[in-house]
């Protein structure tokens, strides 16, 4: 591996300490790095002026990795970008969890095993999502954690049914639901109360949250099925769909929300043999 981009968070990663230090980390390997920003900074933040930035699309095209500098959700805004080029990524959590990071600040001198190939790449299935209106696609995304469609901020109950491959498989009344990867399964969906589930099962979680029927579990559904999600009630409200963290779409009543597996796969590169159940202990100790 020759060509790398070391994509830093500047609000986790304070005056860049991190990256500064895997980038002579890198060279020593004889590995190129280039640095670039995940994500538009405020105006008003201060960039190091001693440090050059590269415009990230251009770098994109001779990429053979992109590192992340940050938490989880560091890595999330990541994702799309990299799956969609093929290019793996890398995580250096400068976060709190961190469960999709592989290295912490502390083993950087690992990045050297990048000049030797000593390292392994693991494949984590997407969701693809569409929100049709009438007979017209309003939104379409991908993602590597979940989508969660809620009630808002508003103090009232928003009602969904939930299919799967047409068939009713839930009516919730609640907060909302959360529809995860299992990689998605140690981030929001536990918090509702889903299941942990191992990063390479091929399962669609369906959780719901705060739901005011106790008859409402999650369903752990086969990543062959097709989950349909729209209200049923409340006609003059809203719910919203977000993607992985990001900007909420507004779903109407009639509004029906398609999520299926994706044909797209993130890569995760890996530097250690560590099992899934190693780290799931080690983070849940951490907090």
């Amino acid at each position: 591996m020759k060509n790398v981009i070391l994509a830093s968070n500047p609000y986790r990663d304070k005056n860049f300490q991190t990256v500064r230090e895997a980038m002579g980390i890198l060279k020593d390997a004889g590995i190129q790095a280039k640095l670039c920003l995940p994500f538009d900074v405020d105006r008003s933040f201060e960039l190091p002026k001693d440090l050059r930035f590269s415009k990230l699309d251009r770098e994109l095209g001779t990429a053979e990795l992109i590192i992340c500098f940050g938490g989880d959700g560091t890595i999330l805004h990541m994702a799309k970008t990299a799956t969609r080029r093929g290019i793996p990524l890398l995580g250096v959590n400068i976060g709190t969890m961190g469960f999709m990071a592989e290295l912490e600040s502390t083993e950087l001198s690992r990045l050297a095993q990048l000049a030797t190939g000593e390292y392994t790449v693991d494949s984590r299935m997407m969701l693809d999502v569409t929100v049709q209106r009438d007979r017209d696609i309003i939104f379409h995304d991908i993602c590597l954690n979940d989508v969660a469609i809620t009630k808002g901020a508003v103090a009232r109950i928003v009602h969904l049914s939930v299919k799967c491959d047409g068939v009713e498989a839930m009516e919730c009344g609640g907060d909302g639901i959360i529809v995860a990867t299992p990689t998605g399964s140690t981030a929001y969906s536990l918090s509702a109360g889903g299941p942990i589930v191992e990063p390479e099962a091929e399962n669609i979680l369906i959780t719901p949250i705060c739901a005011h029927d106790v008859a409402s579990r999650c369903i752990v559904a086969s990543d062959k099925r097709v989950i349909t999600v729209g209200m049923v009630r409340n006609a003059r409200r809203s719910a919203f769909l977000s993607v992985d963290g990001g900007k909420a779409q507004r779903l109407n009543m009639g509004d029906v929300a398609t999520i299926r597996k994706s044909k797209l796969e993130t890569k995760l590169l890996r530097l250690k043999n560590t099992s899934f159940y190693d780290i799931v202990n080690g983070k849940f100790r951490k907090a």
